[in-house]
């Protein structure tokens, strides 16, 4: 069962935000917790840096579960609301990087930025969120928010699911190093501009 969060945790003013679906909170530790050991990896051994990540903002997409989309198009005036209040928090705050776990939390930002054509969470497969990734990292710009999708599932029984091989380059790369190298990357190529070290 999965735990109940609260709605958000952490500093409003530090620049690596994590949007999360209520119905899976724990993508913070069994998808982030993995991908940031590859981030503090690499920006250690290239920069002789860590991250300093105690006050990272992390938040509920939406307040309750039962306001999660699930179905194609369907997206309800209090999603709508919560889509306002977050939009009003991002250009408050100008975080650094938003990353986002799965379907709904992504389009839940499209739309935050207004991004069109509109999707419905079931839009977004592995391929298209690997799409998205890529495009992401591709455009990375310290002087704005970078908006990077991650999946919300990533193993299952034990066992790497079909859509891992879709999202990584070879079938042999972990999608953990996958992801956290590209981030890292990054992180690395604007250290100038990313002044959370500890």
């Amino acid at each position: 069962m999965e735990e109940i969060m609260a709605r958000e945790s952490g500093d409003r003013s530090y620049p690596i935000w994590l949007l999360v679906n209520p119905k899976h909170p724990a993508v913070r530790y069994y998808i982030w917790t993995p991908v940031l050991a590859e981030i503090q990896d690499k920006v250690y051994r290239q920069i002789h840096r860590r991250i300093d990540t105690t006050h990272i903002y992390i938040r509920n997409v939406v307040r309750e579960i039962g306001m999660v989309a699930n179905t194609l198009n369907w997206w309800g005036a209090d999603v709508e609301a919560e889509i306002e209040a977050f939009r009003e928090l991002v250009l408050e705050h100008k975080p650094k990087i938003i990353v986002t776990f799965g379907a709904f939390p992504y389009e839940f930002m499209r739309r935050v930025y207004e991004l069109q054509p509109l999707k419905g969470p079931k839009y977004w497969s592995t391929a298209r969120l690997k799409e998205e990734f890529e495009g992401s990292i591709e455009n990375f710009d310290m002087s704005q928010t970078n908006r990077i999708p991650l999946l919300r599932r990533v193993v299952e029984s034990g066992k790497f699911i079909e859509g891992h091989n879709n999202f990584c380059n070879e079938d042999v790369e972990d999608y953990f190093c996958y992801v956290g190298d590209k981030i890292a990357e990054k992180i690395i190529e604007n250290k100038d501009g990313f002044n959370n070290w500890i």
